[in-house]
């Protein structure tokens, strides 16, 4: 089923759609364990579940339609495969279209993705796809639901939060039909944006993303990547079970149970729980929502 079209039956519906996101630790997940977090996942019955580029492992791209494929086949539950244009070329996006075509994909994110590691801004690898924006097109012309990323506090290359969300217009322009948001730990950022994207003229589903923190390595690792604010609440949960990994871990669960608990009850168009391949978290925060 299209995503969009999942959107568009919770919002006559009056629910909420809840997804999961699959995501490779470290780069690694095999098939047999993306077949084993896949089941775990679609056990709670979630809207749909998103895998993230490389999901394979070790750089193997290509696995990321084939997980999709295997979860969507088994199971049931709609799938969303991601897809980078960093560095891609236009026939290699011939390539990936066909092979996505191949799996049975329906459903595909749009990213920009991070810039290869041995990139030199001076001489950059070569691309015909500069940013998610320009790939869009692209994906729809060939059939594909196509969703984009959005950011609650602007993009981690942009200071400017109102210039991401002319940005955020621009992926709806080119085609965009959902938008699926960075994780932030403060939900008044996102309310913040969700009004600035209505004054931009974003009609566009956003499910607000949300990762529950496990550890303060997780936590500063996600907040140097992606350039999220630590509020008060949670600074203190960290000061708090410094010498703790249990008790902060079961924190960073309700932490994440009562973001999401807030949102539902703000009327937020869904949520998007970045499990990090964990049933037991994304259970209870599916309990946290249903309640």
């Amino acid at each position: 089923m299209r995503v969009d079209t999942i959107f568009n039956q919770a919002k006559t519906a009056g629910a909420l759609p809840v997804s999961f996101e699959i995501f490779p630790p470290k780069g690694e997940l095999t098939l047999e364990r993306a077949r084993e977090v896949g089941n775990g996942l679609a056990a709670l019955d979630p809207s749909f579940i998103s895998v993230t580029y490389s999901a394979g492992g070790g750089g193997n791209k290509g696995a990321t339609a084939q997980i999709a494929e295997l979860i969507r086949e088994e199971t049931g539950v709609p799938t969303v495969a991601h897809l980078t244009c960093i560095s891609l070329l236009r026939d290699e996006l011939e390539a990936k279209i066909a092979e996505l075509r191949d799996h049975g994909v329906q459903n595909v994110l749009a990213l920009r993705g991070d810039a290869p590691a041995d990139d030199d801004p001076a001489n950059p690898h070569p691309a015909d796809f500069r940013y998610a924006k320009d790939l869009i097109p692209a994906l729809v012309d060939a059939g594909f639901c196509v969703g984009a990323a959005a950011y609650p506090e602007g993009h981690i290359d942009c200071d400017d939060l109102a210039l991401s969300v002319r940005h955020l217009r621009e992926k709806q322009d080119a085609g965009a039909s959902f938008l699926v948001t960075q994780l932030f730990f403060d939900n008044e950022f996102f309310y913040r944006f969700r009004e600035l994207a209505d004054g931009a003229g974003i009609t566009a589903p956003i499910a607000a993303g949300i990762m529950p923190f496990m550890s303060k390595q997780q936590i500063s690792r996600m907040v140097f990547m992606c350039g999220a604010s630590l509020p008060s609440p949670v600074i203190k949960l960290l000061a708090r079970y410094e010498d703790d990994p249990v008790s902060l871990r079961q924190a960073g669960i309700e932490y994440a149970c009562r973001q999401l608990e807030d949102l539902r009850d703000h009327g937020v168009d869904g949520c998007h729980i970045y499990t990090m391949n964990r049933a037991d978290v994304a259970a209870a925060c599916m309990s946290a929502l249903r309640a």
